[in-house]
């Protein structure tokens, strides 16, 4: 199987920035990593080699990168402001340094966005705000309202909120979408959501899945048994549904 260490300099977020090429062909699946994780994470979690035969066969290419929460939004010595503008920088270097980076390497028309946990918000939040960039989600145990607190899962903007907090929250601002040509193309992008029926998220994602159906947009809304929070569950649903 095809594996590519990169790094380079991203002049967005001032600093040398890192990501792993897994296959060597097929649908281009970008790929968050959770809060605590780093590039590598999905690699040494195992959901890499879960889905070795779809690499193997050209099906897929992973391309695994940065995610910066501890620079974001767990960068809990800054102001919320402050966290969602490298949150923004976070965005920028995507739009314009991975997915060149990824057509460039890859010509297949489909690109998926895929993340777990934090990774699975910054997955989805990407793709509803980016729609026409994207053919498909996948998010495996995501929390959609970073506002919210959750068991141990707190506020990450310490109830602060702006524009710009409202514009990075999918259950906030996907039901004052119009009807205009990003939720059109929103109409158009395959979405999986997965949840454990014990997760703490599980309201989270009930709330996300009936706000796209009052908008006519098409998803899958897949709760699995317990607890499915972790790294075993995970290795299970990336071949069902990635």
């Amino acid at each position: 199987m095809n594996r590519e260490y990169l790094r380079w300099y991203s002049p967005r977020l001032d600093r040398d920035m890192e990501l792993l090429v897994f296959g060597h062909a097929g649908a281009k699946v970008l790929m968050f990593p959770t809060r605590d994780g780093r590039f590598w994470e999905y690699e040494t979690l195992g959901l890499v080699d879960s889905i070795r035969d779809k690499l193997e066969a050209g099906q897929l290419q992973l391309y695994c990168i940065e995610g910066l929460a501890s620079e974001s939004f767990y960068r809990r010595d800054r102001h919320p402001a402050e966290r969602l503008h490298r949150h923004a920088a976070l965005e920028d270097y995507i739009l314009h340094e991975v997915l060149p980076l990824m057509a460039n390497k890859n010509p297949h028309d489909c690109t998926v966005v895929h993340g777990c946990s934090l990774g699975a918000f910054q997955a989805a939040n990407l793709v509803f705000r980016h729609p026409h960039l994207f053919r498909k989600l996948v998010a495996f145990s995501g929390r959609y309202d970073l506002t919210l607190s959750v068991e141990s899962f707190g506020d990450l903007f310490d109830g602060y909120y702006d524009d710009t907090v409202y514009y990075n929250t999918p259950l906030h601002f996907l039901p004052g979408m119009g009807n205009d040509w990003r939720l059109d193309r929103l109409r158009q992008v395959e979405i999986v959501l997965t949840i454990g029926n014990d997760d703490p998220f599980l309201d989270n994602n009930r709330l996300l899945s009936r706000i796209l159906a009052e908008k006519q947009v098409g998803h899958q809304l897949h709760i699995w048994d317990g607890r499915a929070h972790r790294g075993s569950a995970w290795r299970q649903m990336a071949p069902l549904y990635i």
